[in-house]
């Protein structure tokens, strides 16, 4: 087995899946096992589809698989049937970093930066008229 791929028996999980999923149209099925690891890759390392190594075949028909997936709700079966396995702990929590928000403080607001340079060049500057400082001083 290569590094990183799924064993036996995560894809005797998967395939019972897989197969139920399948469109029956004919055509000699495609080797799911290496489309399944290859979108594991792809989803494990962050990684653009284009950049999926050919060890998992071409990128387009990955990827294309991946979408009739998606489309025919084999991801929500597959995540239903781990819960109610409780194969993964109540512990295990994942984050999807596309919902986490900075405050909209941290977001920049209107004119933060150019609000914050004039006023230290306000501050910075010499006063224009010397009558007040002047007056202030001299009883």
């Amino acid at each position: 087995m290569a590094r990183d791929l799924m064993s036996d028996e995560e894809w005797a999980f998967f395939e019972r899946f897989i197969l139920t999923a399948r469109a029956p149209n004919g055509r000699k099925p495609a080797n799911h096992r290496r489309v399944l690891d290859g979108i594991f890759w792809i989803a494990r390392t962050g990684a653009p589809w284009r950049d999926l190594p050919e060890e998992f075949g071409k990128w387009s028909s990955v990827y294309r698989q991946f979408r009739r997936w998606t489309l025919a709700g084999l991801w929500e079966e597959i995540m239903d049937a781990l819960n109610q396995s409780r194969a993964v702990p109540d512990a295990l929590q994942m984050i999807d970093s596309t919902v986490i928000r900075a405050h909209h403080q941290a977001a920049g607001a209107k004119g933060g930066l150019r609000d914050r340079v004039s006023g230290a060049q306000e501050v910075a500057s010499r006063p224009r008229s010397t009558s007040l400082s002047t007056r202030m001083v001299c009883p």
